[in-house]
């Protein structure tokens, strides 16, 4: 067989699991974002804040962060406890880019710029979205949980440290 008439090997997207979660202490307030990350048996634990956010912002940073992070076009699985994250991406996303990101009623879309850049990120990977009850005992809900109050706990330290 020629390299011409050899089949084309399929190449493999790398399968990447993810789950994501938001915490924030007032809303608005302190906030933190967390996302577990795992792949081939590799794990990766991501973590930030912001001091002044809301919960809802918090739940859009952590899969734009888990996305981000990520080197090359993959398969990814994302599960959060986000039901308006997952409308968002999945639904209502569609209709807020027809009408220049406004909502049915005419008003700004709250958190565009979050929404924007999470839509970049999901189109260079295959991405699918599941949604996990918050705080009902599931392992990797509960890690991103934990990841993301770690997030909002750090906030202190650095203040702390002035």
């Amino acid at each position: 067989m020629t390299e011409a008439t050899k089949p084309a090997l399929a190449i493999k997207r790398p399968q990447v699991t993810i789950y994501t979660d938001g915490a924030c202490k007032g809303n608005p307030g302190p906030g933190g974002w967390g996302a577990w990350l795992s792949s081939g048996g590799h794990d990766k634990e991501l973590f930030g804040g912001e001091r002044e956010t809301t919960n809802n912002r918090m739940e859009l940073t952590a899969p734009i962060e888990a996305l981000a992070s990520l080197k090359r076009s993959c398969d990814v699985v994302v599960y959060l406890d986000s039901e308006y994250v997952r409308k968002g991406i999945t639904e209502w996303i569609i209709n807020w880019q027809r009408r220049g990101w406004k909502t049915a009623d005419g008003k700004p879309v709250k958190n565009a710029d979050l929404w924007q850049r999470l839509d970049s990120l999901r189109k260079l990977h295959s991405v699918e979205w599941r949604w996990v009850k918050g705080h009902a005992g599931d392992p990797g809900n509960e890690r991103a949980d934990m990841l993301a109050n770690r997030g909002v706990a750090s906030l202190s330290k650095v203040r702390g440290s002035n």
